[in-house]
């Protein structure tokens, strides 16, 4: 008939609970992280917390929410740095938590992203648990928080909160939730210009949704009075009777503790699938359906066109003013070519040789990566999300220095390496995370008080 499923996706009860084990031990890998940091800042003379929240683009935030749009400086090289380049949300944020509290702007941006980085955390976790498991998902948390840049993640900067918006949008699309998908998706765009990732991975799946809901169609009409409605319905999309579209894929390799009997792995916990009525679907429920999916991607691009326009109608310079405004910070998009510049200029001189091969050694890691996410199948949204971060983060020509934390986002990446710890027992793994844990605290440390992320 027609590769729609009665598919029931009820709200998971005790979801927090749930989550707590990656809450928990990600709550743990940052609290390593901040204690190695004040350690190390003290025996040098520093504070921690000021490198925390009053250094590189935290003062920038800081300085919109006092003042407005409208700072610039000026380079004797004729460069303009003018904080229209920071895009609004934190710092809305910030000043909101000023407002309602006793705390500084740089303390609101503290707060809030120390609470966006937990959110984060509970939003990867939700998306790997839908189409791997709980144990995959715990594991993609605790990669996430042991990145050798994770202390970025503590900082009053942006990264944490984009996280937990695109996280969380991303796990919307997956379960159908469209008009919350795209909520989330326009205020992902208000936070960082990479937001467009979101809006690409909402309006892959909207589209290939109505693709395949036309194929169907198509089917439905060419195959009635030969085949069954349980004999035609197809494993790669599946809808609710509540209108809920299901892009998890059934091919994860790490059953659960406990595995859900009768399911197949990889499957959201506690989906139980049914077969479709006999008959045609109704037709009110498969419209609302789409009404849903269509006003979820109007509303996803929203955020970011809407402070794309107002720089252009600030500046004066049209729907391209931001990109001048980009431009003076001498960012822009060039296919990687000026990054490719750096790195071959690295190979001029022996000591610096060794770093040009971290380099070429950390691309060929993150494209490998993707590969693997391809190659194991997942869904179409996290793909088209963590290529889009991915390509805008190798080929902008921005300082270079800032790559590894713009590639913070990308987190379905480490999805392929989740799957292959959670296959590992705990006495192996467990040994593992905390010795990655504690090298990356020492790393933070060690990197915040020297040149840290530009």
């Amino acid at each position: 008939m027609n590769d729609l499923d009665a598919r029931g996706v009820p709200a998971r009860p005790g979801a927090l609970r749930r989550a707590a084990p990656a809450l928990l031990g990600y709550a743990a890998v940052r609290a390593l992280s901040l204690v190695v940091l004040a350690l190390w800042s003290g025996a040098r003379g520093k504070d921690a917390y000021t490198l925390l929240t009053a250094r590189w683009d935290a003062l920038w935030y800081t300085r919109v929410a006092e003042l407005g749009y409208g700072y610039e400086v000026r380079l004797p090289s004729g460069d303009v740095h003018s904080n229209l380049a920071f895009f609004p949300l934190l710092p809305w944020l910030e000043r909101l938590v000023a407002a309602v509290s006793p705390l500084s702007y740089a303390d609101g941006g503290f707060v809030v992203s120390l609470l966006a980085s937990l959110a984060a955390a509970w939003g990867i976790f939700a998306v790997a648990d839908h189409v791997y498991g709980r144990r995959a998902g715990v594991c993609a948390v605790l990669l996430w928080a042991v990145l050798p840049v994770g202390i970025v993640q503590s900082m009053a900067y942006s990264e944490s909160l984009f996280t937990a918006l695109a996280a969380w949008s991303l796990y919307a699309v997956l379960t159908g939730r469209w008009v919350t998908a795209g909520v989330l998706a326009g205020l992902a765009g208000l936070t960082r210009p990479v937001g467009l990732a979101v809006v690409a991975a909402v309006w892959a799946a909207g589209i290939a949704a109505f693709l395949r809901e036309r194929a169907c169609a198509r089917g439905h009409t060419s195959a009635r009075g030969h085949t069954s409605a349980r004999g035609h319905t197809s494993a790669r999309g599946h809808v609710s009777a509540r209108g809920r579209t299901s892009f998890a894929r059934g091919r994860s390799a790490v059953p659960e503790d406990g595995a859900r009997a009768g399911e197949r792995a990889g499957s959201p916990a506690n989906a139980r699938r049914v077969g479709a009525p006999e008959g045609a679907p109704h037709t009110a429920d498969i419209s609302g359906v789409r009404l849903r999916r269509a006003l979820g991607m109007l509303l996803a691009p929203l955020g970011a066109a809407g402070y794309v326009l107002w720089v252009g109608h600030r500046t004066g310079d049209g729907p391209l003013g931001y990109l001048e405004v980009q431009a003076g910070w001498r960012n822009g998009f060039d296919g990687g070519y000026a990054f490719a510049r750096f790195v071959a200029a690295m190979f001029t001189s022996f000591p610096s040789a060794l770093a040009g091969l971290g380099l070429v050694a950390g691309v060929g890691l993150v494209v490998w990566l993707y590969v693997v996410c391809v190659r194991q199948r997942q869904p179409l949204p996290l793909l088209v999300y963590a290529g889009v971060v991915t390509a805008l983060a190798l080929c902008a020509s921005s300082y270079f220095g800032s790559k590894p934390r713009l590639l913070l986002p990308a987190f379905p990446l480490l999805l392929p390496l989740a799957l292959a710890l959670a296959r590992l027992r705990t006495s192996r793994s467990a040994p593992v995370v905390g010795a990655v844990a504690v090298a990356s605290a020492v790393y933070g440390a060690f990197w915040l008080n020297g040149s840290g992320p530009p």
